[in-house]
Order: structure tokens, then C-alpha cells, then sequence
């Protein structure tokens, strides 16, 4: 069974997200449609907002002191 022409290259998807962080576009994704079709997916992804929250949590731990309870 042949395998089917691909229908999007490598560096279209690069330039494509090199674009949208030029532009100052928060990334959090990609989508590729079987026609070829790129989508850039902006906003912030899931683990980047985990992210922040834990470094929040650790600075409001550094404020309180880390002596445990109190």
C-alpha cells in the first residue's frame, strides 16, 4: 500500500510558528488539517498556567517562611 503525498512541510510549520512569536502571539499549539492546512492554536496552554501557579505558590511559601505551619 502506497504511502500518500504529503500535503505540508516541515519548514511551513516553522515559519508559520517563528511568525506568531515575532508577532508576540502566546503559542500553545498546532493543527494540521489531511489537506495541508496549518493552524497556529494561541493562548496559553494547560501546563503554562500550572506552571505560573506553582511559581506563585513557592513565592507566597517564601513570603510565610518555610518553617511549616503558621
Amino acid at each position: 500500500m502506497p504511502r500518500a503525498r504529503c500535503t505540508f512541510r516541515q519548514r511551513d510549520v516553522t515559519a508559520a510558528l517563528k511568525a506568531a512569536v515575532a508577532a508576540g502571539v502566546p503559542v500553545c499549539g498546532i493543527k494540521i488539517s489531511p489537506e495541508g492546512a496549518i493552524e497556529v492554536v494561541i493562548g496559553k496552554s494547560q501546563g503554562q498556567d500550572l506552571l505560573t501557579a506553582d511559581a506563585e505558590l513557592e513565592r507566597w511559601r517564601k513570603e510565610k517562611g518555610a518553617g511549616g505551619a503558621g
